[in-house]
């Protein structure tokens, strides 16, 4: 990893490294990403989901939690929050997320969706 990267490319990498399933190398980005900038919001959601994606369920779902409640507005982070309560069998919490989606955006197409199930 290049010292030389900035707090975009870097996110870039870390994000494109975790689509590609690369957890621990996304985490090494994520993690410069934060240690540049303690708040970048896109770092700590991705982080996140990778804790999900690595079996820390319960960790992924209190990232999330927190994080939703730290950024109110962030629609991306309460859908993530919404889809892992679904996974994990709390539909109640989940549906409520979707309808606080909603309820801002009553157009959101993945909210829409997923709704039908609540």
């Amino acid at each position: 990893m290049a010292t030389a990267m900035g707090i975009d490319e870097l996110f870039q990498q870390g994000y494109q490294a975790r689509c590609n399933g690369q957890y621990g190398e996304a985490r090494l980005y994520l993690q410069r990403v934060l240690q540049l900038d303690p708040g970048h919001v896109k770092a700590l959601h991705q982080m996140g989901l990778i804790q999900g994606f690595e079996g820390d369920f319960d960790g992924s779902l209190a990232t999330l939690a927190s994080l939703s409640n730290r950024f109110p507005g962030n629609l991306e982070i309460i859908y993530d929050l919404a889809m892992t309560q679904m996974m994990l069998g709390m539909y109640d919490e989940a549906c409520g997320n979707l309808r606080r989606i909603l309820a801002v955006d009553p157009t959101h197409e993945k909210a829409l969706q997923q709704s039908a199930y609540c």
